[in-house]
């Protein structure tokens, strides 16, 4: 039976396997939220992995807020870059293998066709950054790993996201106020759960960097739009571009992922 531990597991990422996972034969998951491993305290990750007797780590920590990081960088190098590096000597101390969760935002946004694996990162934020840093920590000391990236992330059940974010602001009678001035490929956490356990923890593909996402290319108004349409609101509601969107923190205007 293979034991894989879950960190990060109160995260829509860890949310999604806790309710996917079950359905898994010969598959056991520890999952862990920050309360019982905190990535950032090695010391704690020493324990649990001697105890542990893992096979793979799935890597569900993440500090997502991209406007606070912005400003205040620290936590989230702390979380998306040390963390990544203590998870991945702690991989490499026990013969684990960690399958590790990136982003879109390792890239600048100008390139016209969708990103590949190959393409040259250059993040403009301090998210982006430190996601990218965490990267380079796993590729430099564990040979055993996958880094995923994806974009645009969220669950339709689960966590803080733009999906249901739309859906609570309709819900208060809130005007959408959405832009279109960047492109991604929304990806459900239920897809990135099943690509983890049919393309990595049952068939064993190679080590290395995949993107995974939905494939459907769209703006943020697009997504707005087709949740609105899903929902059956698009009546209910007043959808209106945003031709002044502003943020604290520059954002790629091209996210899309090949």
């Amino acid at each position: 039976m293979k034991r894989i531990l879950v960190s990060g597991s109160a995260g829509q990422m860890g949310q999604t396997l806790k309710e996917l996972t079950p359905f898994v034969k010969e598959m056991f998951f520890d999952f862990r939220d920050s309360s019982d491993a905190n990535i950032t305290d090695q010391e704690t990750l020493k324990k649990i992995f001697q105890q542990g007797n893992y096979d793979y780590c799935i890597n569900c920590a993440a500090y997502t807020n991209v406007e606070q990081a912005e400003k205040t960088p620290e936590p989230a190098f702390a979380v998306n870059a040390e963390g990544a590096k203590n998870l991945a000597k702690a991989c490499k101390d026990h013969g684990v293998t960690l399958i590790h969760i990136s982003t879109d935002y390792v890239f600048d946004g100008t390139k016209e066709g969708p990103y590949t694996v190959e393409d040259a990162t250059n993040p403009i934020n301090e998210y982006g950054k430190s996601k990218l840093k965490g990267e380079q920590y796993i590729r430099e000391l564990l040979d055993k790993h996958y880094i995923i990236r994806t974009s645009w992330l969220y669950s339709k059940k689960y966590g803080h996201n733009f999906y249901r974010t739309i859906l609570k602001k309709v819900s208060e009678g809130e005007e959408l106020c959405i832009t279109d001035e960047q492109k991604g490929c929304p990806t459900n956490t239920e897809t990135l759960v099943k690509f983890i356990l049919e393309n990595i923890l049952m068939e064993n593909k190679p080590f290395g960097t995949y993107h995974v996402t939905d494939g459907k290319p769209m703006t943020w108004y697009d997504f707005a739009k087709q949740i609105l349409d899903e929902k059956g609101l698009t009546d209910k509601v007043n959808l209106v571009l945003a031709t002044n969107y502003r943020t604290f923190a520059k954002r790629p205007k091209n996210s899309i992922l090949s």
